[in-house]
């Protein structure tokens, strides 16, 4: 398996997991736990589409690779980390949260850094 497919496979999983956590942040989820879980599973998301692009990206080169996986882990750890508070109600996961922010930050800096380069 080449690096891009498994950015890819990533990206999908990481689509997956958004989706059911946005489903049931929707449908059995009480107000504060719906508001965290929806935040996490909409930038998880973002970042899961985000990943796949990159992967895409024939002529992106190993700088759109990292970018993805830059862009998918941070938008996992926020994801997860946002749950852990919410579900389990462990609030020092609020210190991994900004964790997963500069992750995905600095995915589109590295993203922007290879567009520029080609």
């Amino acid at each position: 398996m080449n690096a891009s497919r498994n950015l890819i496979v990533f990206a999908a999983l990481n689509g997956a997991l958004s989706i059911a956590l946005g489903a049931f942040a929707a449908h059995g989820a009480g107000p504060q736990v719906k508001t965290l879980l929806s935040t996490g599973a909409h930038y998880q998301l973002a970042h899961a589409v985000f990943a796949l692009a990159c992967g895409l990206w024939v002529d992106g080169g190993r700088l759109a690779r990292i970018a993805g996986w830059l862009g998918a882990a941070g938008g996992l750890v926020f994801c997860l980390s946002l749950s852990f508070i919410a579900l389990l109600s462990i609030p020092a996961m609020g210190a991994v949260a900004p964790i997963g922010g500069l992750l995905m930050i600095a995915g589109w800096l590295c993203l922007a850094f290879a567009a520029l380069r080609k």
